[in-house]
C-alpha cells in the first residue's frame, strides 16, 4: 500500500517522539513538520532526514498544511490548549486527523470536536497509547473470556513524578506549568480511563453518567520549587491551584464503577495502577499479577507476603494476549512507553490505508477529554455530583462494542 503522507504539528518531548516513530515506519512519510520554534522544526527535519532519508517540509503556521494538497494526514502534538480547535480545523480541511491526548478545557469543546466530525465525517483518530498497552489489553482479553467473573469496579492512575518537569515549563517552553498555576481539576484522564472505558464498553452498550472530583491541598510543587533541582529558580515559593492528588469517582450506566486518580505532583514512582475486578478474579498492574478464584486464592495477613506470592504471574496468561502483543518485532518495544507507541500508530496509518474505521473515535475522544472540566466543576462546587454529556446521542444504545485491536 502506499505510504500515507503524513505532517506532524508540536515538536515538543511528544510530537519529537512520534515524529522519531513514524520515519522508521513503512506504514507512512512525514512530508511536513510545524512548530512555533524554529529550532524544534530544524532539529525534527534533520532527525527525519537522518532516519528516512527524506527531508519535510517546514513551517511556522499549521495552516499552511491545511492548504498544503501533498499532505493527507495530520498528527497533532501541540499544547493541550490547540488541540481540540487545530483538530477541528484538520477535519473541515480534509485531513485525516489524529489527536494526541490531555484533558478538555470545556465540554462545549469537546461538542465541538464531535460537531465537526459528523458535520465532515473526515477520519479522526485519538492517540491513547496506553489502550494498547500490554497489561491493558491482556486483562481485556481475559474480561471478554468471563475468566474474571462479572466486572463490577475499575481503577487507574497517571501516578508521575512531574515536579520538575511542570517547573521547567519557561525553560523548556512546556505547556504543562500553565495549567497547574491556574486549574485544580483531573487535566490528564485519558491514560487511565481509556483502556478502563473501552473493556467497560463506554459508548459502546455503556455509557459513563456522573462523576465526583474531590482534591487535596497544593503542596508538592512549592516544597519542590526551593529544591536544587528545580530548573528555574524564578518559581522558588510560587503557588499553585492545581492540588497535589485528585480522585475522582464515576458511575456508569451498567452499574460498574470507574475510580481515577491524578498524582504527579509527589514523590512517587511511575504508575498507572491499572486494576479490573470482577466476581471471579482481578488483574493488578502495579505488581504484574492476574488473581482467578478458579481454586481459591491463598491469603495472607501482611499485604507484602501476597505481593510475594502472586508477583509477575501475569506471564503465565500470556497464551491471552492479542496477536498484536504476540507477534510484535523486539525493537519496537524500544519505540516509545514499551512499543504501545508505535503499536497505536500502526493502527492508525493502516486504518488509514484500509479505509477502516479508526479504532478509537471521536466519541471516545469526547468523552474522555470532557472528564478534565467536569472534575474541574465538581472540586469548584466541593465535590458535587456532575452529569456526564452523552456525546453519542443516543447511539452508545445499540452501538456494537469492539475492541481496539481483535483479542482472539
Amino acid at each position: 500500500m502506499n505510504r500515507v503522507k503524513t505532517a506532524v504539528i508540536g515538536l515538543g518531548c511528544r510530537g519529537s517522539l512520534l515524529a522519531s516513530i513514524i520515519a522508521d515506519m513503512e506504514e507512512a512519510v512525514i512530508v511536513c513538520v510545524c512548530d512555533l520554534y524554529e529550532d524544534r522544526q530544524a532539529d525534527a527535519a534533520s532527525m527525519i532526514e537522518k532516519k528516512s532519508g527524506h527531508r519535510p517540509k517546514k513551517c511556522t503556521d499549521y495552516h499552511e498544511i491545511l492548504c498544503d494538497p501533498e499532505v493527507e494526514a495530520v498528527i497533532i502534538a501541540a499544547s493541550w490548549e490547540a488541540h481540540i480547535p487545530i483538530a477541528a480545523e484538520c477535519m473541515r480541511a480534509g485531513k485525516i486527523t489524529a489527536l494526541e491526548v490531555g484533558g478538555a478545557y470545556s465540554v462545549d469543546d469537546c461538542r465541538r470536536l464531535v460537531e465537526t466530525y459528523e458535520q465532515t465525517r473526515t477520519p479522526f483518530m485519538f492517540l491513547e497509547n496506553c489502550c494498547y498497552g500490554k497489561f491493558e489489553l491482556l486483562s481485556t482479553s481475559l474480561a471478554r473470556r468471563g475468566l474474571l467473573g462479572e466486572i463490577v469496579y475499575c481503577h487507574g492512575a497517571y501516578g508521575h513524578d512531574l515536579r520538575a518537569e511542570v517547573l521547567g515549563g519557561n525553560v523548556n517552553r512546556h505547556y504543562r506549568l500553565n495549567n497547574y498555576l491556574k486549574r485544580n481539576c483531573e487535566n490528564y484522564p485519558t491514560h487511565e480511563l481509556g483502556p478502563i472505558a473501552r473493556l467497560l464498553g463506554i459508548n459502546r452498550g455503556n455509557r459513563m453518567c456522573r462523576l465526583v472530583s474531590v482534591s487535596s491541598r497544593a503542596a508538592g510543587l512549592k516544597e519542590f520549587s526551593y529544591s536544587p533541582r528545580n530548573p528555574d529558580p524564578s518559581l522558588a515559593g510560587q503557588t499553585f491551584a492545581q492540588g497535589d492528588i485528585v480522585n475522582t469517582l464515576i458511575t456508569c450506566e451498567d452499574g460498574t464503577t470507574i475510580s481515577l486518580k491524578l498524582d504527579t505532583t509527589l514523590p512517587r514512582y511511575y504508575s498507572r495502577e491499572f486494576t479490573v475486578r470482577g466476581s471471579k478474579g482481578c488483574c493488578l498492574q502495579d505488581i504484574d499479577a492476574v488473581l482467578l478464584d478458579d481454586e481459591g486464592l491463598e491469603e495472607f495477613f501482611e499485604p507484602v507476603d501476597s505481593v510475594k506470592k502472586y508477583l509477575g504471574n501475569a506471564e503465565q496468561f500470556s497464551e491471552y494476549l492479542p496477536d498484536i502483543w504476540k507477534n510484535v518485532e523486539r525493537d519496537r518495544l524500544r519505540c516509545g512507553h514499551g512499543g504501545m507507541d508505535y503499536l497505536m500508530l500502526r493502527e492508525f496509518f493502516r486504518a488509514v490505508q484500509a479505509g477502516r474505521p479508526m479504532p478509537i473515535d471521536v466519541y471516545d475522544a469526547a468523552a474522555w477529554m470532557a472528564v478534565t472540566p467536569l472534575s474541574e466543576q465538581s472540586i469548584g462546587q466541593g465535590g458535587a455530583a456532575v452529569e456526564v454529556p452523552d456525546f453519542t446521542n443516543g447511539r452508545w444504545k445499540t452501538t456494537k462494542n469492539e475492541d481496539v485491536v481483535p483479542l482472539g
